[in-house]
Order: structure tokens, then sequence, then C-alpha cells
């Protein structure tokens, strides 16, 4: 986010798939779902850790729409795609940093119940769209973006849970803005990976 793509498949082979195409608008629809879930979830319950969930669960959707409209175009067209995700992600990665900065000095304690649930949710929706996209996960840039994206995404939705339990045990907000800041990093180091991928691959095709 210049591996071969897994199963045998080469990346022109994998982006011609139905399959792929399939797995896309899955997750597509499942993102756009959960972001407005958890959008509306946390902000009823102050949980930054949620709100920084959901506006992933967006951009997640985006990047989705974008993979399935460059799926059938050359390599430098799609490490362009991948470049702008990376954006994306960096932008992501930096706003959520921002608001858990602003969390620590003004923030009161989340809901830890609706914490605990709502992550729950969103894991078992990301870890169902990663398993669809663990064989796409060494392709292209393109398709290398995507499976950051649910990668992070799952281990964003544990922290999560694990942040509903800290705030239930100290009733303070540090555990919610802690798992924040953490999925900051996650966003920032995975468009890291993205585009140092894509601009190897723009640089192939000069």
């Amino acid at each position: 986010m210049a591996d071969q793509c897994c199963a045998g498949k080469s990346g022109k082979t994998a982006l011609n798939d139905p399959k792929w195409r399939r797995v896309l608008w899955f997750a597509l629809l499942v993102n756009a779902a959960m972001f407005g879930v958890e959008i509306v979830a946390g902000v009823a319950a102050d949980s930054r850790a949620l709100q920084a969930d959901a506006l992933d669960f967006l951009g997640d959707s985006a990047n989705y729409a974008i993979s399935l409209g460059v799926a059938g175009m050359a390599l430098a067209w799609r490490a362009r795609a991948a470049l702008l995700k990376a954006a994306t992600m960096l932008a992501f990665g930096l706003w959520v940093f921002g608001s858990a900065a602003w969390g620590f000095l003004a923030g009161s304690a989340p809901h830890a119940e609706t914490m605990g649930v709502i992550g729950a949710l969103a894991l078992v929706a990301n870890v169902a769209v990663a398993l669809m996209l663990y064989r796409y996960r060494t392709g292209d840039a393109n398709m290398r973006s995507v499976w950051i994206c649910s990668r992070n995404d799952a281990i964003g939705n544990i922290a999560v849970m694990g942040a509903a339990l800290g705030v239930f045990g100290t009733g303070r907000n540090w555990p919610d803005l802690a798992v924040a800041t953490i999925m900051a990093g996650l966003a920032i180091w995975g468009s890291l990976e993205v585009f140092r991928q894509a601009r190897g691959e723009l640089a192939a095709e000069v």
C-alpha cells in the first residue's frame, strides 16, 4: 500500500475477474452502511474513537468506488488512483490526531457500552470484508490499498473494543483518545505504504 498477485493470478487477470468487482461492491455497501451507524453512535456516545472509525468507513467507501472506476484501466492510471487514496488516508490520519489532541484538552468520558457494541458490529463487518479481499492483498498498488484499508479497519475495531473496556474500568476518556491516536497512526503508515508502491509502479511505466 512490487509484488505479484497471489493465487497464481497476474494483476491484469485479477482485475478482469468479476469476483474482484463483486467483492469491491460488497465492501462499498458495507462501509457506507457502517459509516451511517458509527457516526450517529460516535456523536451520541461522545467517542472520538468511534467518530474516527466512522470517518474511516466513509473514506474507505470512496476508495472502493475509485477502485471500481479504475479496475479495467492501465497500471499507470490505477497507480494514480492509489496515490489519491494514499492522500485521503493521510488526511484522515492527520484529522484524527488533531481530534484526539483536542479531546485531551476538552473531552469528557464517552459511553463505554455504546462503544463496545458498535465496535463489535464494526469488527464483524470489517473482518468479513478483509477475508474476501485477502487473496488480492499482493496485487498492484490499487489492490493493495484496498487490502490495507480493510486490515487497518479490523485492527482499529479491536482497539475500539479495548478502549470501551478501558473507559468502563476507569471512567476516564484517555483510553478512547489513545485508540483514536493509534488509528491515526495506522492510517498514516498505510498511506506511506501505498504511496511508495504507487510511485514505484508509475516509475516503472515511464
